[in-house]
């Protein structure tokens, strides 16, 4: 395996324009929220004054019991018991509980919060970091989370859902023997059937399920997993429940950054709600409040302010934060600096800021997470063949395909001559023109535009003919895309962990590991 190109995101079409303005330090007010070695010195000196002993101890005593039933390494002991002393911070990211990691994007983020903490030890040895995954266990779409696929297979699993997905228990295992005869001649087939088997035992939780299988990929590197539903955590960010229920802080102080985003940027990846938190029970649903009385919505549920703030105080596990929340609880809970997420991550965060400084929580640098892409020699081999580079398939495809079948033609070199003729023609005569009476002018201007439209129609019917005629080569330009962007999507979006795992095992993370790109957010192309 060989790195063969790194591209940066300003160059990649498709990478949000927010995004790109955000490391580019175009959004005014986020230039400290950006990577940078000053940005954490100011993060490390904002963390250490606003994150207490006591904070600490409950964190480090709940991580223990939340996994307590996994076999830890010395590293991930020495994390837990470093996590109590006034020097050490996280680095955090987070991921829904896919079944079987789902796409292998889950892997690159883990791995790039694990190497973020080696390189800020590097650089300020006095302190300690500790990476952190923070499973959505109380997220309750679990159609988005039920399935994998692979190159050759789809996996579901079919369980009763509607309440917090981290507490639904595995019945239904048929996929693991369907992944089974897919793998069992694998290289590393057996080590994947194992992990598989482990962590989707029948009876497990899906969250116990994740844990698994996390722990087995990661637990050498120090990797410490949070569940947010917990007790002891959602005690901690009570009174930020308590204010959101009360006031709708979130949705009122962040109604400006929303406003200056969408205005920019033509909408927010989330909007606030007035009220940015569930209720769960056997399902989890939204709490409504209509002036009166608080509703949870599709629940025949109802309380007085007073019933709901006793239920808060007393139940806090009832409460859980939604999309936009569920940062402010993280950073509540956590002595964590950065944030390392995916691109529409990012862009809810980005709506925050204000919010954060409402509530006198330090705002963390964010981190657009890097992306992977692995490519077969063959695949690379082609793709040289026809003259391209490997950037061209994350430019606008369309565009560099009609340009590709149009190469070097004749007719349309002979087209654009005239075109540029008839341009300098009109030029000339409508200098002429405007001298004279106006009618005429503009009749002019118009016979222009009917004839620039000719030659519009004229190249696009040569386009279609030249497709028809080399329907060979655009069939082998249409495979090689599918063979770069599988079901027409970032590889790293469709695929699971195991296409790459089979053959390479546990090497192919430390490959990943290696290949990883830490100050600045790349698309990394490895050749395998």
């Amino acid at each position: 395996m060989k790195t063969i190109n790194k591209i940066s995101f300003q160059d990649i079409e498709s990478i949000p324009q927010l995004v790109k303005d955000f490391l580019n330090h175009k959004i005014e007010g986020f230039e400290e929220s950006t990577f940078s070695l000053d940005n954490f010195k100011k993060q490390l000196h904002l963390k250490q004054n606003s994150f207490s002993l006591s904070q600490r101890n409950i964190l480090s005593g709940t991580l223990e019991r939340q996994l307590s039933t996994l076999e830890l390494s010395s590293k991930q002991k020495e994390n837990l018991d470093d996590l109590r002393l006034p020097n050490t911070f996280t680095i955090t990211t987070g991921h829904q509980l896919n079944l079987f990691s789902g796409p292998v994007f889950f892997v690159y983020k883990i791995l790039q919060t694990i190497k973020t903490c080696t390189y800020l030890k590097q650089n300020f040895p006095d302190f300690n970091f500790v990476p952190v995954y923070w499973m959505a266990s109380e997220d309750h779409d679990f159609a988005e989370i039920n399935h994998f696929r692979t190159e050759n297979n789809y996996y579901e699993i079919n369980e009763k859902s509607g309440g917090a997905v981290g507490r639904i228990k595995i019945n239904d295992t048929f996929f693991i023997s369907e992944f089974e005869k897919e793998f069992k001649d694998s290289i590393f087939g057996t080590e994947l059937i194992l992990m598989i088997k482990e962590a989707y035992k029948v009876g497990n939780t899906l969250t116990e399920a994740i844990k698994t299988l996390v722990n087995r990929l990661f637990s050498e590197f120090g990797l410490l997993i949070v569940d947010g539903d917990s007790k002891e955590l959602k005690n901690q960010i009570k009174e930020t429940f308590k204010d959101e229920l009360l006031n709708f802080s979130l949705n009122k102080n962040s109604k400006e950054k929303v406003d200056f985003l969408t205005k920019k940027y033509g909408k927010v990846q989330v909007n606030p709600r007035e009220i940015n938190l569930f209720y769960l029970s056997e399902t989890r649903d939204r709490i409504d409040f209509d002036g009166q009385k608080y509703s949870i919505v599709d629940k025949n549920i109802h309380f007085t302010e007073e019933e709901i703030l006793n239920e808060l105080e007393n139940s806090s596990e009832k409460f859980s934060p939604n999309a936009l929340m569920r940062p402010v609880y993280q950073e509540t809970v956590l002595p964590n600096l950065a944030y390392i997420g995916g691109n529409a991550e990012i862009m809810y965060w980005l709506e925050l800021k204000d919010y954060f400084t409402k509530i006198n929580i330090p705002f963390p640098v964010l981190i657009p997470r890097n992306s992977m892409l692995f490519l077969k020699k063959k695949t690379l081999g082609k793709i040289e063949k026809l003259n391209l580079k490997i950037e061209d398939f994350f430019q606008n495809f369309a565009t560099i395909t009609n340009n590709k079948i149009l190469e070097d033609n004749i007719i349309l070199n002979l087209l654009e001559k005239k075109e540029n003729l008839l341009v300098n023609q009109f030029s000339e005569l409508k200098s002429i023109a405007e001298t004279t009476e106006k009618s005429f002018g503009n009749m002019v201007k118009a016979e222009e535009i009917r004839q620039m439209k000719s030659f519009k129609r004229m190249r696009k019917r040569l386009l279609h003919a030249e497709k028809i005629k080399k329907s060979e080569l655009l069939e082998r330009l249409e495979r090689l895309f599918l063979d770069v962007h599988p079901s027409k999507n970032w590889q790293e979006r469709v695929y699971n962990f195991s296409v790459f795992f089979a053959d390479d095992g546990y090497s192919w993370l430390e490959t990943c590991l290696e290949e990883m790109q830490i100050e600045e957010s790349k698309l990394i192309i490895v050749a395998i």
